[in-house]
C-alpha cells in the first residue's frame, strides 16, 4: 500500500482546518481558512483579507523565500513550544538578502508576531509556520532589483508530514538538485522548490514515499525537503553544506545531538550515490519531517529493513526536546501561550 506523505498539512479540499490530535475537551473544531489570524504587511488580518494578485512577480517567476517552523503542543505543559525560532528567521534574513529584499520586521519581530499568531488563534496543538516573504510588485519582468516586497506569517494545525511511521521507501531520483551557481539550494527560495517538486512526485507515482537527490556530478545531496544522514561502521555521515543542500537547522540540531548525547563521529562529506545501498542506517532531517528512519533505498533494504538503534534514539531524543522534557535544551523553545513575565522567568531560569 503506498504511504503517502502530502505537504498540504492540514488543510482538506473544503478548505477547513481540521482538529488534529487536540486535547482540548471539546468535539470535532473546525476553522474556515479564510477566518484565521495571519500576520501580513506589519499587520494581524484574516486569511481572506490577505490578498495576492495574479500578476505578483513572486507568483509569476519565483521571486520569493520562506522557511517552515514546527510548534510542538506538550499537553503536560498546556503550551505550544515553537522549536529554534529565531535561528529560522535569521536564516530568512539571509535568504531575502540574496533575492535584494529589504525585510521591515527585525528578527525579534518576526519572533513575536508568531507567538502571537499562535494565541491570537488559539492553538492549543502541534502546529506549522509559514513566514513567506515576495516580490510583490504585479507587473511583468524578469529582476530581483526594483520590484517591493512584501511578508506574511501563516500559522496552521499540523500532523505528520508522512503517513506512515514504520520507516521510509524511498528512491534516488532521476532529477538532479539543482547547483549552487545556478540557484543556490542553501536558500530557502520558493522558485527552487520546483526541482523538489518533481522529484518527490516522480518518487511518489513509482510507489516510494520519498526521493533522494543526487548533485549534478553524481553526489548524494538530500531528499526533496530533507537533509540526510547514512550511518556506516558506527560513524554517521551526512553531505557537506557544499553539496548543494539546504543548510538546515534540524540537521545542525542532529549533528549536535548525535556528537554530544549519543557520542558518535559525524563526518561532513562528500557520498557517493553507491553508500546509500551499503548503508547501515539511514535518516532524513528536517522541520516538517523531524527524524524519520529510511528503510529502503531502490528497493534495496538498509541494514535490517528496520529503522535501525540510532535513528530510533534520535527519534525519541527529538521528542523529547520538543515537547520541553529536557531541561538542558529548553533555550531552543519558545512558549506562546505564557505571559510575557512567564517567559522571561522560564527564560532567566534556563539560561
Amino acid at each position: 500500500m503506498e504511504r503517502q506523505a502530502s505537504e498540504s498539512t492540514a488543510i482538506s479540499g473544503v478548505r477547513k482546518l481540521d482538529r488534529y490530535n487536540s486535547n482540548r475537551p471539546i468535539g470535532e473544531r473546525r476553522m474556515e481558512l479564510g477566518d484565521i489570524q495571519v500576520y501580513h504587511d506589519g499587520d494581524f488580518v484574516k486569511y481572506g483579507d490577505a490578498k495576492v494578485g495574479l500578476l505578483t512577480h513572486g507568483l509569476n517567476y519565483g521571486t520569493g523565500c520562506f522557511e517552515g517552523i514546527r510548534g510542538y503542543w506538550s499537553p503536560d505543559h498546556a503550551e505550544v513550544y515553537l522549536f529554534r525560532l529565531a535561528e529560522h528567521y535569521e536564516r530568512l534574513h539571509l535568504s531575502a538578502k540574496l533575492l535584494l529584499m529589504e525585510l521591515n520586521d527585525d528578527v525579534a519581530t518576526m519572533c513575536e508576531a508568531t507567538t502571537k499568531l499562535v494565541r491570537l488563534n488559539d492553538y492549543r496543538q502541534d502546529v506549522y509556520i509559514r513566514p513567506i516573504a515576495f516580490k510583490a510588485a504585479e507587473e511583468i519582468g524578469v529582476r530581483l532589483h526594483g520590484v517591493k516586497d512584501d511578508f506574511a506569517i501563516v500559522a496552521i494545525p499540523h500532523r505528520s508530514y508522512f503517513e506512515s511511521g514504520a520507516g521510509l521507501r524511498t528512491s534516488v531520483s532521476s532529477w538532479r538538485r539543482i547547483d549552487d551557481n545556478s540557484a543556490p539550494a542553501r536558500a530557502k527560495l520558493t522558485g527552487v522548490y520546483v526541482s523538489s517538486a518533481l522529484a518527490k512526485s516522480e518518487a511518489v507515482m513509482n510507489g516510494f514515499d520519498e526521493a533522494i537527490l543526487l548533485t549534478a556530478d553524481g553526489h548524494v545531496a538530500e531528499g526533496s525537503a530533507e537533509n540526510i544522514f547514512l550511518v556506516r561502521d558506527g560513524r554517521v555521515n551526512t553531505p557537506p553544506v557544499t553539496d548543494a543542500i539546504l543548510e538546515g537547522i534540524t540537521r545542525k540540531t542532529v549533528i549536535e545531538l548525535l556528537r554530544e548525547e549519543l557520542g558518535l563521529d559525524v563526518v561532513e562529506r562528500s557520498i557517493d550515490r553507491s553508500e546509500l545501498y551499503q548503508s547501515d542506517e539511514i535518516f532524513f532531517s528536517g522541520t516538517a519531517v523531524g527524524v524519520s528512519p529510511v528503510i529502503e533505498v531502490d528497493r534495496r533494504p538498509v541494514g535490517s529493513g528496520a529503522s535501525g538503534k540510532i535513528a530510533s534514539a534520535l527519534v525519541d531524543l527529538y521528542r523529547d526536546i520538543t515537547l520541553g522534557k529536557m531541561a538542558k535544551y529548553h533555550h531552543w523553545l519558545t512558549p506562546c501561550h505564557a505571559t510575557k513575565s512567564e517567559r522571561l522567568r522560564k527564560a532567566r531560569a534556563t539560561a
